[in-house]
This record gives C-alpha cells, sequence and structure tokens, in this order.
C-alpha cells in the first residue's frame, strides 16, 4: 500500500441510486478552472456520485467555489471563513461573504464554527465569527454547514444562544452516539465523511448507526480523509460511494434504500432539484 500512497482509489462501480457529495473542496483536490472541475465531477458521477457540494475555507476560496459552481451544473457551493482562518476576520471580509452568500448557486454558509485542535485563531475571534456566520445563515436563508473539532460542547451552547437557522449541518461528524441524539432531538442533519468508515471510529460509527435516516448525509471533505481501506490515499468526490455503501452496512440496510434517503435529505437541505434515478446497469432514466 505505501506505493500506492499518492495514487487515488480505483472508481467503484456505480451506486444504484445517485447521491450528492454534501462536502468536498475540489479546489484542494488540484481543480483549478472548469475543465479541471468536469473531469473530476465525470468521475464521481461513474461512481453515482452525480452532483457535488464544494465548500471554502478563506476568501479567496469562496469566490473561487461561487464561480466554479457557474461552471457546470453539477456543483453547487457553500462559502464563510474557515474557524482557523478567523485571526483577522475584517468587515469586508463579512462584506464578501455575505455577497457571495446571496448568490444563486450558493447553497450553504460554511464551513463555519470552533476548532480547538489548532491554535491559529484564538478561541474568541473565533467565537465571534461563529456567531457571525449563524446571523448570516438566517438572514440569506440558508443551511449552516458546522465544522467540529474537539468543541461540541461550546457549538452546542452557542447554537442554543444565538438561536439555530432551520437548517443546520454538521459537516464530517466527530461525536459520539449521545452527542448525535442531542443534535438529532434538535433537528440538526449530521453529515459522515470517510472517517465513519475507519477501524478506530468506534464513537462515530455508533452515532451513524442510531441516528434516523432522514437525518443524514454522505460526504468526502475531499481531499482529506479517504475512506478505508484506502486511507492516506487522495480523495474526491467519488470516494463518498464508499462512505455511502459503508453506512449501509453498518446501518444493516440496503445500499440503494440509504443512497436514495440521504440524496433526498441532501435536496431537503440543500434546496436542489430531484435527481434522476438511475435504470439497472447505471445509465439514467
Amino acid at each position: 500500500m505505501t506505493e500506492r500512497r499518492g495514487e487515488r482509489p480505483p472508481v467503484p462501480e456505480a451506486l444504484p441510486f445517485p447521491i450528492v457529495d454534501a462536502h468536498t473542496h475540489l479546489d484542494a483536490c488540484g481543480a483549478k478552472d472548469a475543465a479541471d472541475v468536469a473531469e473530476m465531477v465525470d468521475r464521481a458521477e461513474s461512481a453515482g456520485v452525480t452532483r457535488v457540494v464544494t465548500v471554502a475555507d478563506d476568501l479567496a476560496a469562496a469566490r473561487w467555489a461561487a464561480q466554479a459552481a457557474t461552471w457546470d451544473p453539477r456543483v453547487w457551493a457553500a462559502v464563510a471563513i474557515h474557524p482557523t482562518r478567523t485571526a483577522a476576520f475584517s468587515d469586508a471580509d463579512r462584506a464578501e461573504i455575505e455577497e457571495l452568500a446571496r448568490q444563486p448557486r450558493v447553497v450553504a454558509v460554511g464551513e463555519t464554527g470552533l476548532d480547538y485542535y489548532w491554535d491559529y485563531s484564538p478561541p474568541e475571534a473565533q467565537h465571534e465569527a461563529f456567531r457571525w456566520h449563524i446571523d448570516l445563515a438566517k438572514r440569506v436563508g440558508k443551511p449552516l454547514m458546522i465544522h467540529d473539532r474537539d468543541a461540541h460542547e461550546d457549538i452546542y451552547r452557542v447554537l442554543d444562544e444565538e438561536g439555530a437557522p432551520e437548517k443546520v449541518v454538521f459537516h464530517c461528524f466527530s461525536g459520539d452516539a449521545d452527542f448525535a441524539r442531542r443534535c438529532a432531538d434538535k433537528g440538526y442533519v449530521l453529515s459522515f465523511a470517510g472517517t465513519v468508515t475507519f477501524r478506530n471510529a468506534h464513537a462515530q460509527r455508533d452515532a451513524a448507526a442510531l441516528i434516523p435516516s432522514c437525518q443524514i448525509l454522505v460526504e468526502t471533505d475531499a481531499p482529506f480523509l479517504t475512506p478505508h481501506p484506502f486511507r492516506g490515499r487522495p480523495n474526491e468526490p467519488y470516494c463518498a460511494a464508499y462512505t455511502l455503501r459503508a453506512l449501509a452496512q453498518l446501518r444493516k440496510v440496503d445500499p440503494a434504500e440509504l443512497a436514495a434517503e440521504v440524496n433526498a435529505n441532501a435536496e431537503r437541505v440543500f434546496d436542489l432539484p430531484a435527481a434522476t434515478p438511475r435504470e439497472p446497469g447505471g445509465s439514467e432514466r
């Protein structure tokens, strides 16, 4: 496996029902222009991952994501300033993020939240930015996409204090079963990345097994968090198909059933048009 660490995993057989990669970073995967985006999303579509939400973590990435979403009808965007980049978050930055968030192909405000693992931005700055993004999501009427690293209780508390938007997505959910229950009780949606397939991810697997199917999304967070058994190799949106199948096995349900449910969830959360189901053999109707 060592000699293959720089290689992408093989593209799997297409899922029996198309799904959305609810959180990816096409620019960080290496896409620079419309041709790169089309090639990457073509690869995803061949695995049954027919649409993607490409997510920003700084202002330059937010501009790029919003533009990339106009290049290909299978691409949508989310914009925000990542909590680790909030040490210097100016009024001009806020104004531009808000302008981008109002664009029609931007379907969420994110990723925003709190990150206590890295020390790139002080907690005070992170909290201020997080509260601002919560307010922005409510003002523009779009879902809030949460980044939560070692900050479960503070994020839960701040959402209560500010009043959560109508739709909240915990990207790359990393909590345990108890935190998952509490989030589900609030109506929050939990998005699972390749980490849920890792052998040591017992808490996340327990969480993924118990929450209602109507509150699950699947994502890659590509180019990071490649699913098992390809951990450490470059991730791309097509790898969401591996995670979907792993979740179906974990929840003891048919992959087609789970794919249809998580796709419907993505359409509801991000207000996307209805997908075209695939005929047996992988072709679209």
